[in-house]
């Protein structure tokens, strides 16, 4: 396992886990996965020297963190504990409310990473950001980060903080490079965290699916990406991964994780439905992709073009209505 070196930073593995389906009925893995293999999985991370767990209060409305805190114990020194706090309404005390509850679901002291899981643009950052330093003051967080921010809000929390956010997880793969125009050059320069949230564009790098094998589940249904249309433009970029895969006796998806392993200053947290896929996962953090197939992935990348679901709609309905 790779970690990242950062001035103050304790261990913290370059790839994590990603916990939103523990718990989440609307990934359709059930109450066995909940009770048992979310459980297993998360064992088996930490064997393999993941120590970034992350995971928030509002997946499972709270079952995420109680299955992660009963998966920790006994190994809480081995991770490096992340949750996140949704911000709904600008009440007095209720950020260290939540704070306090998500340790106590997760049973521990101390959370390592609490981030502000969403920007809610009528809270200002000086209101949240004041009881998060409040947190930090009485131990019950170390270190503040924020989610889905730009980097103008980033820095404005920051200062509204008064000491470093530490990190801004933010939605980023090979089809999602939004965050390389600003946030991952700043997080080089100043020492600071990308952390890449569906960093196999939910599975569709994984290459599995096509325009007449799509996902099942709600959430991949609900995703643009996964349009028939678009799994057809995909094709070119899937035969590069598969290409870069085939050199290295890996899989696409290992090779997509790779790809983000090698930018600066970020992290990445794939899910795991099995203990088996957690075990891929952990593999391609050691997988080194050399300089020519890292840009034959970008090229690939920036070729690829996605339609809107309204954009796959209209020649729908523009056909319809000449007809």
């Amino acid at each position: 396992m790779k970690f990242l070196d950062l001035p103050g930073l304790t261990r913290v593995s370059r790839l994590g886990l990603g916990t939103w389906q523990f718990g989440s009925r609307e990934w359709g893995y059930g109450s066995s996965y909940a009770e048992g293999e979310a459980g297993r999985i998360l064992t088996r991370a930490l064997d393999r020297g993941v120590t970034l767990i992350d995971t928030a209060e509002a997946y499972g409305f709270g079952r995420s963190e109680r299955i992660v805190g009963r998966a920790l114990a006994g190994r809480r020194d081995e991770a490096y504990v992340a949750t996140k706090y949704f911000p709904i309404v600008p009440i007095p005390g209720l950020v260290q409310r939540h704070g306090t509850g998500s340790a106590k679901r997760l049973e521990v002291e101390q959370i390592d990473l609490y981030q502000v899981h969403q920007p809610n643009p009528v809270i200002p950052d000086r209101l949240l950001m004041a009881e998060m330093r409040s947190l930090q003051e009485t131990g019950v967080v170390a270190d503040v980060g924020v989610s889905n921010y730009s980097l103008g809000r980033w820095q404005a929390a920051q200062h509204a903080l008064g000491s470093r956010v530490l990190s801004n997880q933010v939605k980023y793969s090979l089809v999602d490079r939004g965050p390389e125009s600003d946030l991952i050059p700043w997080a080089q320069a100043n020492d600071r965290l990308i952390i890449a949230w569906s960093p196999l564009a939910q599975g569709f790098l994984s290459t599995r699916y096509d325009a007449d094998h799509r996902p099942a589940g709600s959430v991949r249904r609900a995703n643009p990406v996964f349009l028939p249309e678009n799994l057809r433009r995909a094709a070119p970029l899937f035969a590069v991964l598969r290409d870069v895969a085939d050199t290295h006796g890996a899989s696409p998806a290992q090779v997509a994780l790779a790809w983000l392993l090698h930018q600066p200053n970020v992290l990445v947290i794939p899910g795991a439905s099995t203990v088996e896929q957690l075990d891929r996962n952990v593999e391609a953090a050691d997988l080194d992709l050399d300089d020519h197939e890292v840009a034959e992935l970008r090229a690939a990348a920036e070729a690829f073009h996605p339609v809107s679901g309204l954009s796959a709609v209209v020649p729908t309905i523009t056909s319809w209505r000449s007809g």
